[in-house]
């Protein structure tokens, strides 16, 4: 399973009451954050679920409402006694941004890994059994969309094992993905684990006008945490000239991606009251949710 906990919902600037767009994604005991604005620290101890346990800080961009509570973030870290490397990532410019922040958190009691991702194309990587996807976003900068999943491996064939006369000893390891000798028999994983079953996609989007792409890319999600910097179509020339979505935008991104859940973020400040726009966007997509700071969720392999 995966839990998932929306830190904050804003955009620009934090407000009384509404933190910046971050995300809290927590699996097996450990976690990865994505994007760490201005403040992040106070909703990550809301939260409750610690600050030691991050393995990883994902980076949409580097505009300061993503990135500038990095500093204080790592001195907690620190202050928590973890000795453990520290991932941290992004697209391109990665190391100049994180050479800057870090000159006021010097001497951290762990290494930090920086893993610069393109801007260009699709990357993926594995962290902590997750799969982490990433593609470009159309924004004024370099920025990226990302997807985690758990991928769920196909199911045990108990009749095939029982079949092929292999000891109960052995399910364990061939469940584990090894291969097994039993006298002069080879048993590999494949001849009595199925094909592999849907596991749980959590995709994050901010910072980007809709493009085909994102659709593509968040297609099938079980949850999709969207930006909706702005709540009404009467902003859409604001929208597109600054590069972000209204409500009614991201929804369509939704339906047309067949995501299960959409959560809206990254509200500008003037945005004081989302909720009052979400009906239309409900038109379009209806399993959607003007989301709000430490909005949880535990998603589940379905059974």
């Amino acid at each position: 399973m995966i839990d998932v906990c929306l830190l904050g919902t804003g955009g620009v600037m934090p407000l009384p009451g509404r933190w910046l767009s971050s995300v809290l994604i927590r699996h097996n005991g450990k976690m990865i954050l994505l994007d760490c604005g201005e403040g992040t620290q106070v909703p990550l101890k809301m939260a409750g679920w610690g600050f030691k346990a991050i393995d990883a800080v994902l980076f949409t961009h580097y505009h300061g409402d993503h990135v500038a509570g990095l500093p204080g973030l790592l001195l907690t870290i620190g202050n928590s006694e973890r000795t453990e490397p520290l991932i941290l990532a992004g697209p391109p410019g990665l190391k100049k941004v994180v050479e800057g922040l870090t000159v006021i958190a010097p001497e951290l009691p762990y290494e930090l890994r920086l893993v610069e991702l393109p801007d260009d194309n699709e990357a993926e990587t594995v962290i902590n059994d997750l799969t982490i996807k990433s593609i470009p976003a159309d924004h004024t900068v370099p920025c990226l969309c990302y997807s985690l999943i758990l991928k769920r491996q196909g199911k045990f064939d108990i009749n095939r094992a029982r079949e092929l006369d292999i000891p109960v000893r052995y399910y364990k390891q061939l469940q584990n993905g090894h291969e097994v000798v039993i006298g002069d028999r080879v048993i590999k994983p494949g001849m009595v684990i199925g094909p592999e079953r849907k596991g749980i996609k959590v995709s994050y989007c901010t910072d980007t006008r809709p493009t085909g792409a994102i659709a593509e890319f968040v297609c099938d999600s079980d949850l999709f945490i969207c930006e909706g910097m702005y709540g009404s179509n009467e902003d859409m020339e604001k929208a597109v000239q600054k590069k972000h979505m209204t409500f009614t935008e991201a929804a369509e991104i939704a339906k047309k991606a067949r995501v299960r859940e959409m959560w809206l973020t990254h509200y500008s400040p003037s945005l004081t009251e989302p909720g009052k726009y979400i009906g239309d966007a409900r038109k379009i997509f209806p399993v959607i949710t003007s989301g709000c700071d430490l909005l949880m969720k535990t998603l589940r392999f379905d059974s």
